[in-house]
């Protein structure tokens, strides 16, 4: 690339050099013939819709083997008017992970049929305690998946799990991986936007389902925001390590308070969120409030629940990021019920994150 492809394009989008070099690099970074990498693609749930609806057609089905969803997916997974799944009879099952987080394999073979176009993996835990996925059970999922009479696109939400690990998804056998620009691979500085790396043809159906079909992804204007996606996907790697090691550090020092925590500090980790059981509703306000407060935007506010749609119970949210929704930067959320668990991420710094954990928990402990 040269300083020429930071520009970025206006109007339709017609010869956008940068944007071509920029999904190239992608390809290269994620393992994958294709990629769609726009500043169009609003959300991690927006760039999952693309994927998963630009590539079921009426009568498939897609089975989730990781259990229910985000709660963000699962709300779009639930509506019923045009265009939604259930309008088309695309049906969207769910199978839980075992005890130990491996894949259900046997539950798996006995839902197969030819009607199912789509495995389904959520990468992260969510907001729950169960273990996030592992690149290496990726892969050995489609190694699996190879030996039987459908075959199946393994789709994965990788949210919250780029640069964790040595291997991307896509490295491993995954046919299509799918993500947000405000998580890890923005590097806290891209201002918006998502990607989807994989099979050509699964990007080229996401990519109509975007914008038309028929127009092969050749269309879009990046305008000013092809700077900050090249330089937020070059720091990317060293800002989740910063953040990796902000987990590691929270959770050392809640469990030397005696707290229960998801990983323990010295366990492997395949995504950035670390949970902290605190045991009551003000704890959780108290190190959602202590966050905000160490945060360098809106540190003035003060974190309370409030409702979210998705969710059955309130959910308090602590955020004060450069950039909306950066969970990179630093936050902390979750929702509001028994056993209290709060869901740390991100800090683009060492010291930042090990100055807002300290702050959090001396919080919760006077």
């Amino acid at each position: 690339m040269d300083s020429y492809d930071l520009l970025g394009s206006t109007g339709y989008g017609y010869n956008d050099c940068g944007r071509e070099k920029l999904e190239a690099i992608y390809c290269q970074v994620f393992g994958g013939e294709a990629a769609l990498v726009r500043p169009q693609i609003a959300s991690g749930t927006h760039a999952l819709w693309l994927g998963l609806s630009g590539n079921a057609q009426p009568g498939d089905e897609i089975i989730a083997i990781t259990g229910q969803p985000y709660a963000t997916l699962a709300t779009v997974l639930a509506q019923t008017g045009p265009g939604s799944f259930k309008s088309l009879g695309i049906e969207f099952k769910t199978i839980d992970l075992l005890p130990d987080g491996g894949f259900d394999l046997d539950a798996l073979a006995g839902s197969l049929s030819a009607k199912t176009k789509i495995i389904y993996i959520q990468k992260s835990r969510g907001y729950s305690l169960r273990n996030p996925v592992s690149t290496k059970q990726i892969g050995e999922l489609a190694s699996w998946l190879k030996g039987k009479a459908v075959s199946p696109a393994v789709i994965v939400d990788n949210c919250y799990g780029e640069f964790v690990e040595i291997r991307e998804p896509g490295e491993a056998g995954a046919d299509l991986t799918i993500g947000s620009l405000i998580k890890n691979p923005g590097g806290g500085l891209a201002e918006t936007g998502g990607y989807l790396v994989g099979r050509k043809d699964l990007v080229t159906n996401a990519a109509d389902r975007l914008l038309a079909p028929g127009l092969a992804g050749e269309i879009g204007s990046t305008g000013n925001y092809l700077r900050a996606m090249y330089q937020g996907l070059f720091l990317a790697p060293h800002f989740v390590g910063q953040a990796v090691y902000n987990a590691r550090f929270a959770a050392a020092m809640a469990e030397y308070l005696g707290l229960v925590t998801t990983p323990r500090w010295d366990e492997d980790r395949y995504d950035l969120v670390q949970t902290i059981e605190l045991g009551s509703a003000e704890k959780m306000g108290k190190f959602c409030r202590a966050i905000q407060a160490a945060s360098p935007v809106d540190s003035f506010v003060a974190p309370v629940p409030g409702e979210m749609p998705g969710y059955q119970v309130p959910v308090i949210m602590a955020a004060g990021t450069f950039i909306q929704g950066a969970s990179l930067e630093l936050s902390a959320d979750g929702p509001v019920e028994p056993p209290y668990i709060v869901y740390y991420q991100g800090g683009l710094s060492v010291q930042h994150g090990m100055l807002a954990i300290a702050a959090a928990l001396a919080a919760i402990s006077s």
